[in-house]
């Protein structure tokens, strides 16, 4: 990968996510979440010859930034596939119970934000499309533009947080039809009467409409389990996140993987092993330094978890 490709997303937290995911030279390993490549780029300096990275996304922009690299390293290979498929691409590659380490680098690239055909950017005059893969789905406009003020508000309040939902729901009514980002934008401008500083009001709405056109968080709920099923005993599980309903699934479903089942945590003794924990947390919440922040300030409100597969558990 060259350095115009590095640039074009620099990774967060890079040493951070190595460390995390404990690279072995001859490990397995996974990176569901390619982007532009950075992550992967710093996990093949750490591998030695016979190790394997396999890189998914379901961008087909990326997937061809990737396929660049696949030509030029064989220990290299990515699949056009959204996360929430990753035990089936793992199971069909004969790497199942063999993965050294899975890393998700959750949110948006760096290029999908800046190309306003993509329509992730509010600041962008382009069409409101909001698909990581613009291949299939539904468009952002043509969710809006069919939803019920209800549901709209439902939505931005939920995926967005945003305390105004209803009063920009209706204002968002009263405009349809809305087909440019732009026009979103000043639509809830002007429907929003207190405003975070350094923050345009549309944010929330425009990540809430991301979130539920990608159908974000349930894939990241369905794909943990599967990472976690398919990490060999003492493989890592290294999530970041950038904004807290991403972060709250994540640290839920570390939590819940460590613990034993309800049923069996008052039972006296050791269990046995298949009734043990999956995973065990590794370390704390690991946040960007001052240092990193200030070079990469996309990088500001990025938060890596990591976790460690324990022991074989029955019935997976």
């Amino acid at each position: 990968m060259n350095g115009r490709e590095r640039l074009e997303h620099e990774p967060a937290l890079p040493q951070e996510t190595l460390d995390g995911l404990a690279v072995e030279p001859g490990g397995l390993y996974v990176d569901a979440t390619f982007g532009r490549g950075g992550h992967s780029g710093a996990i093949l300096e750490a591998l030695g010859a016979a190790g394997k990275l396999l890189a998914l996304d379901c961008d087909p922009a990326a997937v061809r930034a990737g396929r660049r690299l696949q030509r030029r390293d064989p220990r290299f290979s990515i699949e056009h596939a959204n996360f929430r498929h990753l035990e089936q691409v793992l199971e069909r590659k004969g790497w199942k119970g063999r993965v050294s380490g899975a890393l998700f680098d959750l949110g948006v690239s760096l290029p999908q934000l800046t190309d306003p055909r993509r329509g992730f950017s509010l600041r962008s005059g382009g069409p409101l499309d909001m698909r990581m893969n613009p291949e299939t789905g539904f468009s952002a406009s043509e969710w809006l533009n069919g939803a019920s003020a209800v549901e709209i508000a439902r939505v931005l309040r939920r995926y967005g947080e945003e305390p105004e939902a209803r009063r920009i729901a209706e204002a968002i009514c009263r405009r349809r039809p809305i087909s440019r980002c732009s026009e979103l934008a000043a639509v809830v401008a002007g429907a929003t009467r207190t405003r975070k500083p350094a923050q345009h009001p549309a944010t929330k709405t425009f990540m809430a409409l991301r979130i539920v056109v990608n159908e974000e968080l349930a894939a990241l709920d369905e794909a943990l389990p599967q990472a976690a099923r398919c990490l060999r005993s003492g493989g890592r599980l290294c999530v970041i996140s950038f904004h807290s309903l991403e972060d709250r699934i994540v640290k839920r479903y570390i939590r819940d993987a460590s613990r034993l089942p309800p049923q069996l945590a008052r039972l006296p003794g050791i269990p046995p092993a298949s009734v043990r924990p999956l995973l065990r947390a590794v370390g704390r919440l690991r946040r960007p330094s001052a240092e990193e922040r200030a070079r990469n300030p996309r990088a500001r409100s990025a938060r890596l978890r990591v976790a460690e597969r324990l022991g074989e558990v029955a019935g997976l």
